[in-house]
Formats: structure tokens, sequence, C-alpha cells
């Protein structure tokens, strides 16, 4: 089973950049989908009813923000949100139960400049492991994809030690990835590739990802007695349309 995960910096935007026929061409199997920035009223029916697919969105109250979305080739057994209000408002997670595991994609909150939403991202943060600790304590096995707006640690983005106090490598931030690690799930990418230098994201702006000074924020974790189902992994950092590129993971 091939699962892509992509924050699209807004799914009408992408739609223009030919993200259909992507998806069309590529046969994944489940398509997590990150800041899509659109409410269902306001996507085309081509982006609604991709053929091969069915298609789950949670959305923001506030119009043109946050977003998630799954695109499925197998009907999911049920399809839910995190169940906290705070973070549902915001359209920040969907959840798809599957036979042999339960897909969490999920858009992790930005803390801002100086941390000013240091505090919404580390509530959510700590929800997001309960939810994990909870399903996987029902006997559920879990793959959390999404972008978690965190580089872990230095060989995580290009220039760390000028990033120390920016968001996405504030110390609390790469604490939270510590301890949801050593809780038992495992980030696939590094699991697999352990000294790789690869970024799924890059700013806009300094022509950064031409440059290829950029931050690996968007990943595939899983919980570790799932490890072994895993059998591929990569970042498909050649696919443009979004200040984010595609993660991927294969599973047997």
């Amino acid at each position: 089973m091939k699962i892509l995960s992509w924050n699209v910096n807004g799914i009408r935007a992408v739609e223009k950049k030919g993200f259909i026929d992507y998806v069309r061409n590529s046969n994944y199997d489940i398509i997590g989908i990150q800041e899509t920035k659109a409410q269902p009223d306001q996507l085309s029916e081509e982006l609604l009813n991709i053929e091969g697919y069915k298609s789950y969105f949670k959305w923001a109250e506030k119009k043109g923000y946050s977003g998630v979305a799954i695109y499925s080739k197998e009907e999911p057994i049920e399809v839910s949100d995190m169940g906290v209000s705070d973070f549902d408002n915001e359209g920040r997670v969907i959840i798809a139960k599957y036979k042999d595991f339960t897909f969490i994609n999920a858009y992790f909150p930005n803390s801002q400049e100086a941390g000013k939403r240091i505090d919404y991202k580390v509530a959510f943060c700590e929800a997001m492991l309960n939810l994990c600790n909870e399903r996987v304590a029902k006997g559920e096995n879990i793959v959390l994809c999404g972008d978690y707006n965190i580089a872990h640690t230095e060989i995580d983005l290009a220039r760390p030690k000028q990033n120390e106090e920016n968001p996405g490598y504030l110390p609390e931030e790469r604490a939270f990835m510590t301890k949801f690690l050593n809780a038992g799930y495992i980030d696939t990418f590094r699991h697999f590739k352990p000294t790789e230098i690869k970024y799924s994201w890059w700013s806009y702006r300094m022509a950064a990802r031409s440059k290829n000074i950029g931050w690996r924020i968007d990943y595939h974790c899983v919980n570790k007695d799932f490890i072994s189902r895993v059998t591929d992994v990569e970042i498909l950092n050649e696919i443009e349309g979004s200040d984010h590129c595609p993660v991927y993971i294969e599973i047997k």
C-alpha cells in the first residue's frame, strides 16, 4: 500500500498546477493533504470526486485557513476528527480507520514568530500524543502523517544555529518530538535513513528551494509494532507546486 502526505499550501492553488493529474497518475492508495485552505463548498467537483478515490475533508471555521483532507481508494471503516473543539475548529486533524491500521492526517500548528502560539502548539502536541496512545492501547496500529511544523534535530534543517529561536525549531517543539518518539513511535524516514539530509519545506524567500536551504518538517510516524510493515520511505523533493514537497511511505 502506497501512502502520500503533502502540505499543498492551498488545494485550489495546487489544482491549477496539475494536482488532479498527479493523483490520477501516481496511483497512491491513500493521500493525506494538509493546509487545504478551503471549505468543501469552495471546491470544484473535480477536486471533490477524483476518479478512483473517496474524499474526506475537515476544515477550519475561518475561511481560507488550515484544513486537511484524505483521498482513499478504499472506503475507511470510519472517519472522524480529533474530538477536541479547540483544534477541530481549525481543521487540524482527520482520522480514517482501516482494518489493519488507523491513518491520522494532521496539520500541526505553527508556533509563530516569538513563540506567539507555542502554548497552543504544545497543547495540540500533547493531545495528539494522547490520541495516539489511546488508539494503540485499543490494539490499533497508527500511521501519523502530516506537517508537524517541527524540525527535530540539527540534521533536519539546513541552518540549525540560526534558527534556534525560530518557530519549528523551538526547544519546546524539539522536546515534544523526543518525547513522542520515546513514547513508542518511530519517525519512518529517519529509521530507514539515519544520516540522509533531505528536506520537505523551503521558504519562498531568498530562493531557498533552489539553494536547498530547507527543513524536514513533514513526517510519517508509526507505532513501533507497525514498523515491520513499512517497506519504503521517501521525500519526493522533485515534486513542486507548494512550498512543501510530498513525503511517501509504502507498507505491506
